[in-house]
């Protein structure tokens, strides 16, 4: 945590603490000055190193002579509460400790009784900061690679955006996103990934986690069946379980999810929540048998499919595959796709293609989380699309990766030999590394963390009791140099 001395003390400039004084109240206004800021520090309100108004500031502020303001500081720097700076003016003394949130915060006698929430709420497991937040390295999953992003092309776009910008821009904007970035995204996703869509159809939206959270609130209820792949994608079973949604893994094998085998567990559930084009974790594309057989399931038991296509736009031993939504003839199937991994992951823009029956519901939905998307980053997208920059990025990094994957799969076998067995290195930006049955692959992955080595565990994508050990590793933010000594050390951590 960040200690009170090392807060940035430009941010505060201008920002007048709540002093407030009462000029019939029997207290002398210093007084009244001086309780305020004392108990603002002993709260917390007010900590070490944070500037404070001058008391010619103080004074107009609250309509009072100079006087009692200069009385009150007085006092106070006396005491050691604040400090003065000789030309930068005065704070509150740096050496104040920060007050622990108990103390700042006392609760009243309503307060302590039981505090209740919802058992979605409940399900849901503690927030932990993901290790690999703590710095960049080989194999963590999901990374693309940043430092070949054209910034200099995206700052000049959004420089130029902010120089002829529009009054109508600091208004709220549409539900379902700016136009223009809606009507290139619908045009591209035509040509480039065979979706059915109009501009009409496409929400944007903050990342293909809110596409997943829309489409659950709009198309389930609680304690409705879903279908999910098995293994499949963390996260989504994180906003089935936070829409109170039950989870029925339906295994993956090497055809994509298994339709008969989730026809047989639950035929009625209400949705199927897939990523055809490339499977998380295991990297598989689905046939053209199952795909089908999805569809015809999906029409006959009057259920959904969310397909998740995040990163189907790299692929290496043959052209992308065309989408799920595209075979689709009976508007089941809800797509989503996402800007982080094609682009970089704090732009946090994604977008849906909805079903135009269902335009409206989903509108509703979006309206009541969040109004609307940010209207900057979705203004800078649209151009970087439309100048073709977009497309420029991909060719280049579908090299990129397509480069380091092989480099990675030849030191796999180069290291493991026979041992071991790839999955998924066809597409995408991971593959998966299967090493035995009675690998524990968590404990090792505890291991290699300790040696900056961010390998993610296969079992945690389980849902169900009989989770596959192994391990997903990312080569999208692994420079080709990074990756043969990162497959040695994998191995040593695994013989030791």
């Amino acid at each position: 945590m960040m200690t009170s001395s090392k807060l940035p003390k430009k941010i505060f400039r201008g920002v007048h603490p709540l002093i407030t004084v009462d000029r019939k109240a029997p207290k002398a206004l210093y007084q009244q000055i001086y309780d305020g800021f004392l108990g603002a520090i002993i709260r917390g309100d007010l900590r070490g190193g944070q500037p404070v108004p001058s008391t010619r500031e103080l004074a107009r502020e609250l309509r009072i002579s100079r006087l009692p303001v200069l009385n009150a500081y007085s006092q106070l720097l006396a005491e050691g509460h604040f400090e003065s700076r000789r030309g930068s003016g005065t704070f509150i003394a740096a050496k104040i400790p920060a007050q622990p949130a108990s103390h700042r915060q006392p609760r009243s006698k309503a307060s302590t009784r039981k505090r209740t929430v919802s058992l979605r709420a409940v399900a849901l497991p503690r927030f932990e900061t993901p290790y690999w937040n703590e710095d960049l390295g080989a194999f963590q999953v999901g990374q693309p690679e940043l430092k070949s992003f054209p910034v200099h092309i995206w700052s000049r776009l959004l420089s130029r955006y902010s120089r002829e910008l529009k009054v109508k821009a600091l208004q709220y904007g549409h539900p379902l996103g700016l136009e223009e970035l809606r009507q290139v995204l619908a045009m591209y996703l035509r040509t480039a990934r065979g979706v059915r869509c109009e501009a009409e159809q496409v929400m944007i939206v903050t990342g293909s986690q809110q596409a997943l959270d829309i489409a659950t609130r709009v198309l389930l209820d609680p304690g409705v069946p879903v279908w999910v792949e098995e293994p499949g994608y963390w996260l989504v079973h994180r906003v089935l379980k936070a829409g109170g949604c039950r989870a029925i893994p339906v295994p993956v094998d090497s055809e994509g999810l298994n339709v008969n085998a989730g026809i047989k567990l639950q035929r009625d559930a209400r949705a199927a929540f897939v990523a055809p084009s490339h499977q998380y974790p295991l990297g598989v594309t689905m046939s053209a048998t199952r795909r089908f057989q999805l569809l015809e399931w999906a029409r006959m038991a009057g259920s959904w499919i969310i397909e998740d296509d995040y990163d189907s736009e790299y692929r290496y031993d043959s052209m992308p595959i065309t989408s799920l939504q595209g075979l689709d003839t009976d508007a089941r199937v809800i797509y989503t796709g996402t800007f982080s991994k094609v682009l970089f992951p704090s732009l946090r823009l994604g977008y849906i293609v909805v079903p135009p029956d269902l335009v409206e519901r989903f509108i509703a939905v979006r309206q009541a989380m969040d109004i609307c998307p940010n209207h900057f980053t979705q203004a800078v997208t649209a151009a970087f699309i439309r100048e073709g920059h977009f497309t420029r990025h991909l060719r280049k990094m579908r090299r990129v990766y397509g480069q380091r994957r092989q480099v990675l799969i030849e030191e796999i076998e180069r290291q493991f030999g026979s041992s071991c067995e790839v999955m998924g290195s066809a597409a995408g930006m991971h593959l998966t590394l299967l090493l035995g049955e009675k690998l524990r692959d968590r404990e090792i992955v505890k291991r290699a963390i300790e040696s900056k080595l961010w390998l993610s565990a296969l079992s945690l994508s389980y849902v169900g009791s009989s989770p596959r050990p192994g391990f997903v590793l990312g080569f999208g933010n692994a420079p080709e140099s990074q990756i043969p000594p990162a497959v040695l050390l994998l191995k040593k951590i695994l013989t030791e």
